[in-house]
């Protein structure tokens, strides 16, 4: 109960009238003393909540003899209200802000910090929308998962290249790192990169771990990750038309240049 009411104040209710709406949904028509004792409100409380709900249509009001009832405005309608009035609100902001954003092409590099999951993955569906000729990617299965109908949907038009680990079938034009033990036992540590048209990327770690990753268009920062993605590739490609041991010896080497930690 307690999720369906937050559910229900984010969509621009308070506490109290989220409460209110769901007590008549539970109970139909019922009086405000019904309301009140089902739903905790305060008797105190409860004619301004329903008065209030009832101007804004979502309850209505109804005089029986001489008792007064309230009614929860149908669940399906409530929602195609609230549906409609998102979008429209949506719609203007979206005008004003694009209004106001500045278009002008910049001098100024940038390299942001962005925070927050869907934060993170909104960014990375917009700089993949914006792609027109070339995505290189470095992705674990975690991401890559998430990211995939986005990748499906742009790849037609776009070259894609890139490597992914731990993933079974990916797009073509993807290399699939090869089983090792440093992959087996990598953890949570599975950084990932995001760069379109080689002019700006969005790279960083596990958002599953941590929700925090970086956005640039610095032109240093996409050319040394994009070559290590290319690093990565190529090696990945020699190790499998090499020696079976080489893998050992990549071990070894790394734990000498890294040390154990």
């Amino acid at each position: 109960m307690k999720d369906i009411i937050q559910q229900i104040q984010s969509l621009g209710l308070n506490q109290y009238e989220a409460k209110a709406y769901v007590s008549l949904v539970r109970q139909g028509a019922t009086s405000a003393y019904q309301v009140s004792k089902e739903s905790g409100i305060p008797r105190s409380r409860i004619y301004e909540i329903l008065n209030g709900l009832e101007e804004e249509g979502i309850v209505i009001k109804e005089e029986i003899n001489d008792s007064v009832q309230y009614s929860p405005l149908p669940v399906d309608v409530f929602l195609e209200s609230v549906q409609s009035k998102w979008n429209n609100t949506y719609q203007s902001i979206s005008e004003t802000l694009k209004n106001f954003e500045v278009t002008e092409p910049t001098s100024d590099i940038r390299v942001m910090t962005l925070k927050g999951d869907r934060h993170i993955l909104s960014f990375c569906r917009t700089l993949l929308q914006k792609a027109e000729k070339k995505v290189v990617i470095s992705l674990w299965d975690n991401m890559y998962e998430r990211l995939e109908q986005d990748l499906i949907d742009k790849a037609p038009n776009i070259d894609l290249k890139g490597i992914v680990f731990q993933v079974e079938s990916p797009l073509s034009g993807l290399d699939i790192h090869r089983k090792t033990s440093y992959v087996d036992s990598i953890g949570e540590n599975k950084w990932f990169i995001l760069s379109i048209d080689g002019r700006e990327m969005i790279y960083g770690p596990s958002i599953d771990e941590r929700e925090t990753a970086f956005y640039t268009d610095d032109p240093v920062h996409i050319y040394l990750l994009e070559n290590y993605i290319w690093h990565d590739i190529l090696v990945n490609r020699l190790v499998k038309e090499g020696k079976k041991d080489t893998d050992n010896w990549i071990a070894r080497e790394r734990e000498k240049f890294f040390g154990s930690n």
